[in-house]
């Protein structure tokens, strides 16, 4: 029999999820890899040589949690605006380049963290390894950007169409010029917009390299179905603990990328930022209007990063069972009133009328806790 003293919001060893063992990589101060956090990224779609509108999308994307930023680099104005927005912003920046080699050169010496590059697209070997050489002078990292609809013309000769196995050899082709230079500050990606093929791609190239993985479905669509697809695709992977770092490919603001990177992160116990709201579908039972609550709740505690779950259910049948599992909960009663939960134990009643402002100054509350409280221990160590 279980002994409901202790913690019951304790993590059960069944949702444990062992992730494969890779290398670390540097990438502008943010390890990605090993035993390091899975790492959130998104990339900007305003015009680049716009450094304002660049550098107010990345801090937006910045106050949502990004932990890396992708910046495309398609030409010299671009590379140019890319020094100024790399002095204006703090989280590292990935200056993708397709085509054309010297942007890669012009964007190491502007600062970026990281060259994303697509072998099959950047030219003859002997550019990539100009690439290379650029990175390693300026101290950047490299991501082999390998998507099923730019493979190498001899890949699809040979394997008549984008398949896992021709993604993977293309990928473990330039991994495998990056070691002959004596690089290996690099990470690599297998995308395409299949989710089927995106998993197989990735799954088969886990078992080939120790090179720290970056996850997505490219192209994945709007923010619905996108979401649906990618949630699918790296969350079948992530549960079989293959990646390191991802990116939510949305027809939608980045900073949206980035809440569903969390939230798919959040979901399987990978990455605890911000609030983690449980809530009920809702039926004839509920004490309140749950799906407007939520609704309300999501967009008010948006800005709290301290992580934290509250349960928010509508009636008495799960209300008290889920709120067992929460750090707050509410569930609804009867006569317009329900229960608070604090730390998963029943502790007062709360109007309906009063109870989103109520709920928001108790999270609130309780982030400037565990703020304060991961201060103390930061100035400890």
């Amino acid at each position: 029999m279980s002994d409901l003293s202790k913690d019951p919001r304790s993590v059960r060893p069944w949702r444990m999820i062992e992730r494969r063992k890779s290398r670390t990589i540097n990438v502008g101060g943010v390890a990605v890899g090993g035993d390091a956090p899975i790492t959130v990224q998104t990339m900007t779609n305003t015009p680049t040589a716009d450094a304002k509108a660049t550098i107010d999308q990345i801090k937006r994307c910045e106050e949502a949690g990004a932990d890396l930023v992708r910046v495309s680099c398609p030409d010299e104005d671009s590379t140019a605006a890319f020094k100024t927005i790399v002095k204006e912003t703090s989280v590292p920046l990935i200056a993708d380049i397709h085509f054309h080699y010297q942007r890669g050169i012009e964007a190491a010496v502007a600062g970026a963290a990281c060259l994303r590059i697509n072998p099959g697209n950047i030219g003859s070997m002997d550019r990539v390894k100009e690439v290379v050489q650029a990175a390693r002078d300026h101290g950047c990292a490299i991501r082999i950007g390998v998507n099923a609809g730019s493979l190498e013309r001899h890949l699809l000769e040979k394997y008549g169409e984008p398949c896992p196995e021709a993604m993977v050899e293309s990928a473990l082709e330039h991994a495998r010029i990056l070691e002959e230079l004596d690089f290996t500050n690099y990470k690599i990606s297998v995308k395409a917009s299949d989710a089927f093929l995106t998993v197989a791609a990735y799954q088969q190239l886990s078992e080939a390299t120790e090179a720290p993985l970056h996850l997505g479905v490219t192209e994945a669509g709007g923010q619905r179905i996108g979401t649906v697809k990618s949630s699918i695709g790296i969350g079948s992977l992530l549960w079989a603990g293959i990646g390191d770092t991802i990116r939510v490919s949305l027809s939608a603001e980045p900073e949206e990328e980035v809440r569903v990177g969390f939230d798919i992160l959040k979901s399987l116990g990978l990455r605890t930022r911000g609030v983690n709201i449980i809530a009920c579908p809702s039926c004839a039972r509920q004490g309140f209007d749950v799906i407007r609550t939520v609704e309300t709740l999501e967009n008010r505690l948006a800005h709290i990063s301290e992580p934290i779950s509250l349960s928010i259910i509508g009636c008495v049948v799960n209300g008290p069972g889920e709120a067992l599992m929460t750090d707050l909960g509410f569930t609804g009663g009867g006569a317009g009133r329900g229960k608070m939960y604090v730390s998963g134990r029943p502790d007062h009643n709360v109007s309906n009328e009063e109870m989103v402002e109520h709920i928001v100054g108790m999270v609130e509350a309780r982030a400037e806790e565990l703020k304060a409280e991961r201060e103390a221990v930061d100035a400890a160590e």
